[in-house]
């Protein structure tokens, strides 16, 4: 959970290093805190596509430590899911679909308080000492996600934009946007490394979703600045098929009845 007095999140993207996070969607609190026990340099809960509901958004974010920072990402581009998200305590928002400099510059005003914002006051956790929050709040990290072809067409503008901290490419919908297919993996690549180019001339971060830990360990040899080593829904999966596999195999081996 965010502590406003010792923030971590924007001071790891300024460091230059490539944050390696794990990605819940599944709506468990107790999946986050099983994140939490690895040490991944930053959780991220997927509100736009997750089970999240807004009791467990709270929940998960209260059993992760303060030195791993939560960011969510939002369902989408409003001053509700944005502000909804911060006020449960994350450092951090992630917002959806951005294709133009005003919906870049919406996101960043959402996130940030009067003057520079629209952000409400309130929520249960700002609220226990809101001055403090107040103050801590400037180190909050927004980040916006490129991941249609609108995107990727105005990304060195987006990128540009005051008070934006990273763009995250969306790999999964900018190859549905592009109606890149499967086979055509250098397609996809080349729209990627644009984004990235854009995001470097005005000395953006870039990050992209990677769905494998071989990808991940690819985008950081690339140089992109965050990537994701584990999401729920594969590490679950994955163990429930690798033991009945592992089961199953070992049949031949059992003895006649």
């Amino acid at each position: 959970m965010f502590n406003p007095a010792q923030p971590t999140l924007k001071a790891r993207i300024a460091s230059g290093d490539c944050i390696a996070v794990s990605w819940l969607a599944l709506g468990s609190a107790a999946l986050v805190e099983a994140a939490a026990c690895a040490q991944p340099d930053a959780i991220v809960i997927d509100m736009q596509h997750g089970l999240w509901e807004r009791r467990d958004v709270e929940a998960a974010i209260g059993v992760v430590p303060s030195h791993i920072p939560v960011i969510v990402r939002v369902a989408e581009n409003s001053a509700t899911a944005i502000g909804m998200a911060l006020d449960a305590g994350a450092e951090g928002v992630i917002v959806p679909m951005i294709e133009s400099v005003e919906q870049c510059r919406h996101a960043v005003r959402c996130a940030k308080y009067p003057p520079h914002g629209i952000r409400s006051a309130g929520g249960v956790r700002p609220l226990l000492d809101f001055g403090a929050y107040v103050k801590g709040a400037n180190h909050i990290a927004v980040m916006v996600m490129i991941e249609t072809a609108a995107g990727l067409t105005n990304a060195r503008e987006i990128a540009a934009v005051v008070g934006l901290d990273m763009v995250f490419i969306g790999t999964g919908d900018l190859a549905l946007s592009l109606e890149i297919g499967a086979a055509d993996g250098s397609k996809h690549a080349e729209a990627c490394a644009q984004i990235k180019r854009a995001c470097d001339e005005v000395s953006v971060p870039c990050g992209a979703f990677t769905g494998t830990t071989d990808a991940a360990l690819q985008r950081r040899v690339d140089g992109y600045r965050m990537v994701v080593t584990a999401n729920d829904i594969d590490v679950v999966a994955q163990g429930f098929a690798r033991a009945t596999a592992a089961l199953r195999s070992s049949d031949s081996a059992r003895p006649a009845r």
